[in-house]
């Protein structure tokens, strides 16, 4: 049943209600179109219209001579566009696993800040500990209800336009987890192992448990019984004079990878780190984090999702190479943080928002007889070597805290409903509204960079909307210019709209330039003695510094994800579009002077507002 690359999700450890049709996913996922490779000549005209606005004329001028040299008949880029093609023929896809070991197992930066998203849920009801475990309780039911879909293959396939999407990343993302190595890293997916996990980690005070979810007969257990087993939790792990060994996670890889290979030579820390990684996802039980004010407390939410807060606060409570973490403060903070390899935003927050809709039910109390076992604490045995790590990863975390500033921004004036009663897609309407705001601030448009998926196709990951073009730019250098009419302001708006538009059918159709550019240069390197002059140019470098790293992640659940800056003097901005509000984060790092993530958002509330005002008080010209 099996093929190779495409192994069939386990079943559960029992038969479901749900009748389960074998290969349902799989047949699925063959249907699938596979990536396709776009024609090299429509990628170097794309490419150099995608360098006009974001470099100088001289520089823009040598690269169209390179690109000329590369696509010549019979020269380097037609030769490396052949392999490319025979490799689309042989594999399910000729990006998907160079993708994953370039974007994420080879990048040696910590995942924290660095790659890991967050997301933050509205604050909750509860205040307390019974509140906080009452909600995890129910929250960790409502993973095991979703969890019972994927087992089961009931999962509803997602269209796009009409078109069914890859399913594969759901199957990626429970009982999976990233593994150090001092090189590169991988990652396990144990949900695809002969006996699949049948517990949760939770953490609490920098002490880990294994927390069995099924009974002895494969059923999940109820959220009474759950809270009497977090409860248990709770009691034994009250006092915090633990080492934090969660907190070795948080650093570089290679530190990392170092670390961990000194950890897992003991058998009892290797027991303890393999339960860890096995388990379905990881529930971090915080302690409450300092107070701000209400206005500010969804900016330290998301400091609280992104890295925990630093070594004082809950960064010791996380395992940052866990796919999933669930996390819960004690003073209804809540949201959780994920491992990028495996997925990306959409069924993370396909996830959230089916706990969410489950958590809104009311539960059937039945509470069994039966008492159950005590969870299993994770021993470590901490030798001098190993404190030292650790005593480096706080120094190493704390500095990285200090540098990261996020804003979590409640857009109250409008959402989706103002483009759309102009005929605007509202993701174009929000990007070209960032455009504006960061050229108000710094009087240049910069490399910007919108994630679009590719899972129409099998086992498609993601390419590059490039916001920046030349019709964003025409509109944003006019907005501001008195002595240009409304009219004419409208209708350099509506292109930049529509040619924002027009380059997310194109990314979603697999036909962007930034996956091709960069199989084609993966290829050189696996073809030739040395790299086309194209990937060394300087043209190249600054396509690739991306100021504004942007994604919008749409959710049913009044949330918003957030992510560190790409680049040192970057931003990180992810929003999520509602129908009469936009939520946004915006983040940046401090030791730039160049940049403010306050700034930022203030700059953007502008833009989206005046976009409005422009469209509103210009009177349609009457046909």
């Amino acid at each position: 049943m099996g093929r190779a690359g495409m192994v069939k999700p386990s079943s559960l450890v029992r038969p479901v209600a749900v009748t389960r049709v074998t290969g349902r996913y799989l047949a699925h996922q063959e249907s699938l179109p596979k990536l396709p490779v776009p024609a090299l000549k429509q990628t170097c005209e794309r490419y150099l219209a995608a360098l006009e606005p974001i470099v100088e004329e001289e520089e823009l001028q040598h690269t169209r001579q390179l690109i000329e040299e590369f696509q010549q008949t019979g020269g380097v880029g037609e030769r490396l566009q052949k392999s490319l093609e025979r490799r689309a023929m042989k594999t399910e896809n000729w990006l998907s696993d160079w993708w994953l070991k370039v974007a994420y197992l080879d990048y040696r930066m910590p995942v924290v800040v660095h790659s890991s998203p967050g997301v933050v849920l509205p604050r909750m009801e509860f205040n307390d500990r019974q509140g906080q475990m009452r909600f995890a309780a129910k929250l960790i039911s409502g993973v095991l209800d979703f969890k019972t879909m994927i087992d089961n293959e009931t999962l509803p396939v997602e269209y796009l336009g009409g078109q069914s999407l890859c399913m594969n990343q759901y199957y990626q993302v429970l009982s999976s987890c990233r593994i150090p190595g001092t090189k590169a890293d991988s990652v396990k997916n144990y949900a695809q192992s002969r006996r699949p996990p049948t517990h949760i980690t939770v953490v609490h005070n920098f002490q880990f448990f294994v927390l069995d979810v099924y009974n002895s007969d494969g059923t999940p257990l109820t959220v009474d019984q759950i809270y009497l087993q977090l409860e248990k939790i709770w009691n034994s792990s009250l006092q915090t004079n633990k080492e934090p060994i969660g907190i070795l996670t948080s650093q570089d890889r290679n530190t990392w990878g170092k670390a961990y290979n000194t950890l897992i030579k003991d058998r009892t820390n290797k027991e303890s780190v393999h339960a860890i990684q096995k388990s379905i996802v990881t529930v971090c039980l915080d302690a409450p984090m300092p107070r701000v004010s209400d206005e500010l407390f969804r900016s330290r939410a998301a400091v609280q999702m992104l890295h925990g807060g630093g070594s004082r606060w809950n960064s010791g409570n996380r395992w940052f190479d866990k796919t999933v973490q669930f996390i819960i403060g004690e003073d209804g903070s809540c949201g959780l943080m994920y491992e990028h390899a495996p997925a990306e935003g959409p069924p993370i927050i396909k996830l959230i928002d089916h706990v969410v809709e489950f958590m809104k039910k009311s539960e059937i109390v039945r509470t069994p007889m039966v008492p159950l076992p005590m969870p299993k604490k994770l021993r470590f045995n901490i030798t001098p070597e190993i404190k030292k790590d650790i005593e480096k990863a706080k120094q190493n975390l704390n500095i990285m805290v200090q540098d990261l500033d996020v804003r979590v921004v409640l857009f109250p004036h409008f959402g989706k409903n103002v483009p759309k009663s102009h005929k605007m897609s509202p993701d174009a309407y929000i990007q070209i509204g960032l455009q504006l705001a960061y050229y108000r601030m710094y009087k240049v448009c910069c490399a910007t960079y919108e994630s679009a998926s590719l899972r129409i196709f099998r086992l498609g990951r993601t390419d590059t909307i490039r916001s920046a073009s030349i019709h964003s730019a025409n509109f944003v250098k006019t907005m501001d210019n008195p002595a240009i009419q409304n009219m004419e302001k409208v209708t350099l708006l509506e292109k930049a709209v529509k040619g924002h538009r027009t380059y997310t059918d194109m990314a979603i159709r697999g036909q962007a330039i930034d996956r091709h550019l960069l199989g084609l240069k993966l290829q050189a390197i696996e073809d030739l003695t040395s790299l086309p002059e194209i990937f060394m140019d300087t043209s190249y470098a600054k396509a690739l510094h991306y100021n504004l790293s942007t994604s919008q992640v749409p959710a049913k659940t009044d949330c918003v994800m957030c992510f560190g800056p790409l680049v040192p003097d970057g931003y990180g901005v992810c929003y999520n579009p509602m129908e009469e509000h936009i939520n946004f984060a915006v983040s940046a790092f401090n030791s730039c002077e160049d940049t403010n993530a306050s700034r930022l958002a203030q700059a953007l509330e502008a833009a989206l507002v005046d976009m409005r005002d422009l469209l509103e008080q210009t009177p349609k010209a009457k046909l």
